[in-house]
């Protein structure tokens, strides 16, 4: 498996991936547009010409970063794609200067197995909430909110 930045002829796939949770209430919508204007915050998991699975590094702010859209194909569920995928997400977080790192997620298990705390939402910024207003749980959302510090030795 290698992970990757994505690319144009991804986005497609991306969409089917994320849309096919996002139809399960497991995740965040997103249309092809919006793909193709976030692409670079995307990396891919790939394995023989095949997309495994995705996950983008949002910058929101100076010192400020989102996970979004972390998704595995269902039948590469457990093996680590997910968490190469974060991985490597952090690492290019931490390479940019970022400071804090944030996700909205239904799985707060999984992130908090990768050092991320739960969080009030109202201790994000009021700008991470332009996502929000397009999600049909708006403004009763279970999400939960976490977030993930960046040490200098992190990752």
């Amino acid at each position: 498996m290698v992970i990757r930045k994505a690319h144009l002829n991804d986005v497609i796939l991306i969409h089917k991936l994320i849309n096919q949770y996002a139809g399960e209430g497991k995740m965040l919508k997103r249309s092809i547009n919006e793909l193709y204007e976030n692409l670079r915050d995307f990396f891919i998991a790939e394995a023989d010409g095949r997309i495994l699975g995705c996950c983008a590094l949002h910058i929101t702010w100076e010192d400020l970063a989102e996970i979004r859209s972390l998704a595995v194909r269902e039948d590469s569920t457990r093996l680590g794609i997910g968490r190469e995928l974060l991985k490597t997400c952090i690492k290019e977080g931490k390479e940019l200067g970022v400071k804090r790192i944030f996700t909205l997620t239904y799985e707060p298990e999984f992130f908090k197995t990768h050092g991320f705390v739960i969080i009030d939402k109202s201790n994000l910024p009021k700008k991470i909430w332009s996502d929000c207003v397009k999600c049909p749980e708006f403004p009763d959302c279970k999400e939960i909110s976490l977030i993930y510090e960046i040490k200098d030795e992190s990752v």
